[in-house]
């Protein structure tokens, strides 16, 4: 148990036995336009800097939590054994509201890849949270629920909510001022491409590559300061809707945090040959008149960034691509 986590947990959370048999919500995926890379507080996953995400729509994660007579966790229809490790970090999870020895039975269904760099444990927390939320029957605020599924991922945070999402760093010790809120729930023209290059677990997660960025990278210091330049920038070009500005940024401020994982050591490469290959397209295409940029989480595959005029260029470039409006 966490002893931080669950402190700050029950100063929000009322207590009383769950109010009903099961709770069920859904949350997005979001990508970061501005990343979350490195963390002041591990244990309440309280990040170093402030973020800026948008939603993928309907790619996420659908949750259903029942009161049962033991633990069970079924992911896409499959039972997960107690030894995986996903099913530990549930349930060290769900151990952080449990008031009466309560057992849950969890059933979740993921519409994108696990461990690939595409948020799949952003929109998996921020679900569990308002199923849980729902199951207790809390009714907690939108900025309470972004507080209880950043304990789960920080990423989650900005999952609660549909569109462009603000994570606010926060400099409280206990975290309770670091949550993310809604700054633009739709912005209709704007598209986003992904490009799954591959489909595989990534080697190194997030957590342990922010610990290792930030324990040895050289270029780390200087982290701080890009994303103090990029936050408000992007979070002005989303409320002007000023693409040519949003999309720089996003793009600069995600080749920086390659940048900075790349000069650690042992160094964190997660771009593949595909990758490259991809990038040098969009550059080409950009330096042809085509308004287009990329982002990129940790690991391979590429988000591309375009408005809906612009739809037929990128899919005769890229057919693969799985449009998100």
């Amino acid at each position: 148990m966490n002893p931080e986590a669950q402190r700050c947990v029950r100063s929000l959370i009322p207590a009383h036995a769950p109010r009903n048999p099961s709770g069920r919500a859904f949350a997005p995926s979001n990508i970061a336009l501005c990343k979350y890379w490195g963390k002041r507080n591990e244990a309440l996953k309280l990040p170093l800097t402030g973020s800026l995400s948008v939603s993928l729509g309907k790619l996420g994660s659908q949750v259903s939590i029942h009161l049962a007579d033991q633990d069970s966790f079924q992911l896409n229809g499959e039972e997960v054994p107690p030894s995986h490790k996903a099913r530990k970090r549930l349930f060290a999870y769900l151990d952080l509201f449990r008031q009466n020895a309560e057992c849950f039975q969890v059933e979740a269904e993921n519409t994108i890849p696990m461990g690939a760099g595409l948020a799949s444990s952003a929109s998996a927390f921020a679900a569990i949270a308002q199923a849980v939320d729902a199951l207790y029957g809390w009714e907690l605020s939108s900025e309470q629920l972004s507080i209880l599924a950043r304990m789960g991922s920080g990423s989650a945070s900005r999952s609660i909510y549909e569109g462009f999402a603000e994570w606010v760093a926060g400099a409280r010790e206990d975290g309770m001022d670091s949550y993310a809120v809604s700054i633009a729930p739709v912005w209709p023209e704007f598209r986003i491409g992904l490009l799954i290059l591959s489909q595989a677990e990534k080697a190194v997660g997030s957590t342990e590559g922010m610990r290792r960025t930030r324990d040895s990278s050289s270029l780390f210091q200087s982290w701080p300061a890009q994303v103090e330049r990029d936050l408000p920038a992007i979070r002005n070009a989303v409320l002007e809707r000023d693409f040519s500005r949003l999309g720089q940024h996003a793009e600069q401020n995600a080749l920086s945090m390659h940048a900075t994982m790349a000069s650690a050591w042992p160094p964190l490469i997660y771009a593949q040959p595909e990758t490259l290959a991809v990038l040098h397209r969009v550059h080409t295409l950009r330096a042809e008149g085509l308004e287009l940029y990329v982002t990129m989480d940790a690991g391979p595959n590429v988000k591309l960034l375009y408005l809906a005029q612009d739809r037929e260029a990128v899919r005769s470039a890229f057919p693969e691509v799985q449009e998100v409006e």
